[in-house]
């Protein structure tokens, strides 16, 4: 008697449930229509992959983002893939057991690696300390053009874990050594953050932390050159601006340094305080961002594009992660303004994604977080211990937004929370329900038949 694969019966399942899905979904919903959700429960090979990252961005904060932006009706690009599920978080201890609150770094290396491990650890083991092997560099060996783009320093971990095996996310540049003594080449190992994934020929690198590259090589074949000068030598292009982004050409590997450290976010206004603040709309601009910043959309742009050329004629294609790095950083400062600016932009740059698999269908586009944050929306009348602020949104209407998972004046926590994965295209079905955050590796490396 013949038995249906466990391949077959995933994907069957995964089929009534999409269907259950669109016949409960109304005009209003997540998806675009009852097709583009059937035709996103394939498997089959993808050519591409875009893998979006929200940092810290959870429901709360698409939430916010969604109602005071297009109302509480509307719906944002994120909102707009066929499929949908959640994923679980945690990072373990050294002896594997559970640590029920991630940092970037463990939840970065589960995806990027498909293993657990330490917080602060980037793509290593939690007990024994050794590299493994990262989605990003599984995609070079098989032949696939690579791309992080990124709003923080590029050396922060969300896009270390691609390109960089360390035992701390502090040894982001060759002066920053002091937690991963035996990272250091003179020690034999493969060196900071930084000059890693320079040394790992990623064709295109695209975000800030300019400083850290400015630091110079302190052992090994590139001593005393900065790492900057170091890329030049490996055959980068370097570039520090929009113009400069927009005029690099294909062919050569790309760099692009756009704030010494952090890229500055794109919305002000006043933070979060204790005992609330005012009602207060957002500031869409930022007169301390520099106006040759590019955008996080354009960037994802200008990075697709280059990564299409370099594989214009080939069978395989890219693989692209893009973060929003800052609707963390903003919900650390509780800081509505920012947070919701940053998901904003993020919420472009996944647009982008999106367009550019409607005209290349064989592209698998998947967006989530690495953790859930602090901000929340609670009742006009509600008067929270912590820290909170009233806005007004876009509908004109009011809303309060706390932070209250650390003691007002310390930096807000992550939480432990599950949050959402979205996508659409060859391998999508995968992230139906409730999955682990290294089952991500496994989408993406399935997606690309990577060996």
């Amino acid at each position: 008697m013949h038995r249906p694969s466990r391949r077959h019966l995933t994907l069957a399942t995964a089929t009534v449930v999409a269907a259950a899905a669109v016949a409960a979904t109304t005009s209003a919903g997540a998806f675009d229509s009852t097709e583009q959700a059937r035709s996103a429960i394939k498997g089959g090979k993808a050519r591409n992959v875009i893998l979006l990252i929200g940092d810290g961005m959870g429901d709360s904060e698409m939430t916010l983002a969604r109602d005071y932006t297009v109302g509480a009706d509307g719906r944002l690009n994120l909102d707009k893939f066929p499929l949908t599920g959640a994923y679980t978080t945690y990072a373990v201890h050294a002896d594997g057991t559970p640590d029920y609150v991630t940092d970037s770094a463990a939840s970065g290396t589960g995806w990027a690696t498909g293993h657990k491990t330490v917080n602060g650890r980037i793509s290593k083991t939690p007990g024994t300390d050794k590299a493994v092997p990262t989605i990003l560099e599984l995609a070079q060996k098989n032949g696939y053009a690579t791309g992080s783009v990124t709003t923080s320093e590029l050396t922060d971990a969300t896009p270390a874990v691609l390109a960089s095996h360390a035992t701390d996310r502090s040894c982001q540049g060759p002066a920053d050594m002091a937690k991963c003594p035996a990272d250091t080449i003179a020690a034999g190992g493969p060196g900071s953050i930084a000059e890693q994934s320079v040394n790992h020929k990623v064709d295109v690198l695209l975000g800030g932390g300019k400083a850290r590259f400015d630091q110079k090589v302190t052992d090994g074949t590139f001593k005393g050159m900065t790492v900057t000068e170091q890329a030049r030598k490996l055959g980068y292009q370097v570039v520090t601006d929009d113009a400069g982004m927009k005029n690099a050409k294909p062919g050569k590997p790309v760099l692009g340094l756009f704030a010494s450290g952090n890229v500055p976010v794109e919305w002000t206004g006043k933070a979060a305080a204790a005992g609330g603040t005012a009602p207060q709309r957002c500031v869409t601009s930022n007169s301390g961002r520099p106006a040759a910043t590019p955008s996080l959309a354009d960037s994802a742009t200008k990075a697709i594009q280059l990564l299409e050329a370099k594989r214009k004629h080939s069978e395989n294609g890219f693989f692209l992660q893009v973060e929003g790095a800052s609707i963390d950083k903003q919900d650390h400062a509780a800081d509505p303004c920012g947070q919701i600016g940053e998901t904003a932009a993020f919420d472009r740059a996944v647009k982008v994604a999106r367009d550019y698999a409607a005209k290349h269908p064989d592209t698998l586009v998947v967006t989530t977080a690495d953790h859930g944050h602090t901000s929340q929306i609670v009742p006009l009348e509600a008067t929270p211990p912590g820290l909170s602020s009233t806005l007004v949104t876009d509908e004109g209407r009011q809303l309060k937004v706390n932070y209250s998972t650390n003691t007002p004046g310390q930096s807000q926590e992550h939480t432990g929370t599950q949050v959402r994965i979205a996508a659409q295209g060859p391998e999508a079905y995968r992230v139906l329900g409730v999955t682990n955050q290294t089952d991500l590796f496994t989408t993406v490396r399935e997606a690309l038949r990577l060996r």
